[in-house]
C-alpha cells in the first residue's frame, strides 16, 4: 500500500502545488477503494458519497455495471473504429428511448465538456452563430465550454474565447425574450438546475417559458442534463416539467454508472443532419468505445427497470428536510439558505470560512460533499440512490455536528 506521504510528495513533483496546498489544509486521506455508498481511504476508515458531482446516482461499482464491464472487458473493450458496433447501436437505442421529445439521434464522447463543444459545433452547423447562455451556468472547461460557462476568472487567461455569446439572468422569461428578439436566431444553453452555479432552481414554469420562447424565435435549445439528469433530480431529467423537449440534450457523469466515463449529446434528426450528410465532420477516437457502451446499457437499464428515479426523488426531500432540521438554530448571518431537488442539494452560506468550517468537520464525521466553482458560499451534497437507513442515520449525525460547529463557534463570538 503507497502511504499517504509518498502520495503527497509525487503530487508535489508531478501534478500540482494547489491540490497539495487544498489536501493539507483539509487533512485529506487517499482514496483505497469503494462500494456502495462508502469510500474507503488507505487506512481503511470508511466514508459515506454525498459528492463526486453527481456521478453516483448508482453508488459505487453497481453490480450489474460491473458485471457488464467484466463481459466486456473480457471480450472488446475498445473499437478499431472501422467496422460497425453492436455496443454503440445498443446504447444509442436505449438512451433514445428515454430521452425527452424526439430526440433519437446519439453522439457519445466521454467527459461532458466534450459533449458540449458537440452541441455548440452542431448548432453552428445548423446557422446559430450566436449563443444565449445562463448567468451561473457551468457547462466545462474546454474552450468552447468555458466560452458558455459564466465564470470570469477562468475565462481570463484563455481569452479571447467563441464571439457571439451573451448571458442572461437565468429565471427571467424577460431578459431571454429579450436577447432572442435582439439579434439572429441563436442557441440557448440551459442547465435545468445549476449544480456547479450554487444548486440554483428555476422559478415554477420557467423552463417551459424558455422551450417556448426559443421555438417562437427559432431558437435552438440545448438542454446541459450532465449533472442534473439520469434520475439525479427524481425524475428521469429536470427538463421534465417543459411543454416540450429540446433540440440537444446532454448526457454525462452518471451514465456510465459511476465506473467509467461515458457522455452523451442526444439530438433531433434535423439538428443531426449535418453530421447525417458527414459524420468525419465531428468524430473522436473513443467516441462509442464498446467498454463505455456496455456501463451506459447496463446504467440505462438499471435505472429503467429499478426504482432508483422514484427512491431518488422520496430520498432527497427526506434528506433536504433532515439538512433544514439540523442547521434551523443556525443564525441568518451565518446560513442562508437551504435548497434543492430530489438528490441535488446544498447549503448557502454567508461566507466562505464557514463553509470551511462546516466541510471540516463533515470530513472529520467521515461524510463527503463537494463545494461549487461558481459560488464559493456554497455546499453541495449529491448522494446515491441507494442509501441503506443506515447511511440516512449517518448522515443526519454527520449534519447535525457541522452545524454544532457553527453554533459553537457563533455563540462563543469567535470567528469560523
Amino acid at each position: 500500500m503507497t502511504t499517504r506521504s509518498v502520495v503527497i510528495d509525487r503530487y508535489r513533483a508531478h501534478i500540482g502545488e494547489g491540490t497539495v496546498r487544498l489536501a493539507e489544509a483539509l487533512g485529506l486521506p487517499v482514496e483505497e477503494r469503494s462500494e456502495g455508498a462508502h469510500l474507503y481511504d488507505e487506512e481503511g476508515h470508511r466514508y459515506l458519497q454525498f459528492g463526486g458531482y453527481g456521478v453516483f446516482i448508482l453508488g459505487h461499482r453497481y453490480p450489474a455495471v460491473i458485471a457488464a464491464l467484466h463481459r466486456q472487458l473480457d471480450r472488446h473493450p475498445i473499437s478499431g473504429k472501422t467496422f460497425l458496433s453492436a455496443e454503440m447501436a445498443e446504447a444509442a437505442a436505449e438512451l433514445a428511448s428515454v430521452a425527452p421529445g424526439n430526440l433519437d439521434r446519439v453522439y457519445f464522447g466521454s467527459g461532458g465538456a466534450e459533449v458540449v463543444e458537440t452541441a455548440l459545433k452542431l448548432a453552428r452547423a445548423n446557422g446559430r452563430r450566436r449563443v444565449i447562455a445562463m448567468r451561473g451556468g457551468f457547462h466545462g472547461k474546454s474552450l468552447g465550454a468555458l466560452s458558455v460557462t459564466d465564470r470570469i476568472a477562468l475565462q481570463m487567461p484563455f481569452r479571447p474565447l467563441l464571439p457571439g455569446v451573451e448571458t442572461v439572468p437565468f429565471g427571467d422569461e424577460a431578459a431571454l425574450a429579450e436577447a432572442l428578439s435582439a439579434g439572429d436566431p441563436a442557441a440557448v444553453i440551459i442547465e435545468p438546475v445549476q449544480g456547479e452555479g450554487g444548486v440554483n432552481l428555476p422559478p415554477p414554469g420557467y423552463l417551459s417559458a424558455v422551450a417556448r420562447l426559443c421555438h417562437d424565435h427559432g431558437a435552438l435549445l440545448i438542454a446541459d442534463e450532465i449533472q442534473s439528469g439520469l434520475g439525479r433530480l427524481g425524475t428521469w431529467w429536470g427538463w421534465d416539467e417543459a411543454a416540450t423537449g429540446p433540440d440537444i440534450l446532454l448526457v454525462g457523469k452518471a451514465l456510465g454508472g459511476g465506473c467509467i466515463p461515458v457522455s452523451a449529446a442526444v439530438c433531433t434528426a434535423e439538428v443531426f443532419r449535418p453530421l447525417d450528410r458527414n459524420p468525419r465532420l465531428h468524430s473522436a477516437t473513443f467516441s462509442g468505445y464498446p467498454l463505455g457502451m456496455a456501463a451506459a446499457t447496463a446504467t440505462l437499464r438499471a435505472l429503467k427497470e429499478e426504482n432508483h428515479i422514484e427512491r431518488a426523488g422520496v430520498l432527497g426531500g427526506e434528506l433536504l428536510s433532515i439538512v433544514a432540521d439540523a442547521v434551523a438554530d443556525v443564525p441568518s448571518d451565518i446560513i442562508r439558505e437551504v435548497r434543492g431537488r430530489g438528490l441535488l442539494f446544498g447549503i448557502e452560506f454567508t461566507a466562505p470560512a464557514h463553509v470551511k468550517t462546516f466541510m471540516m468537520e463533515l470530513i472529520k464525521q467521515r461524510v463527503i460533499a463537494t463545494t461549487t466553482i461558481g459560488k464559493d458560499t456554497v455546499i453541495r451534497f449529491s448522494p446515491p440512490a441507494i442509501l441503506s437507513e443506515d447511511d440516512v442515520e449517518w448522515f443526519r449525525t454527520a449534519i447535525t455536528a457541522a452545524a454544532g460547529c457553527l453554533l459553537s463557534g457563533h455563540n462563543s463570538g469567535s470567528k469560523v
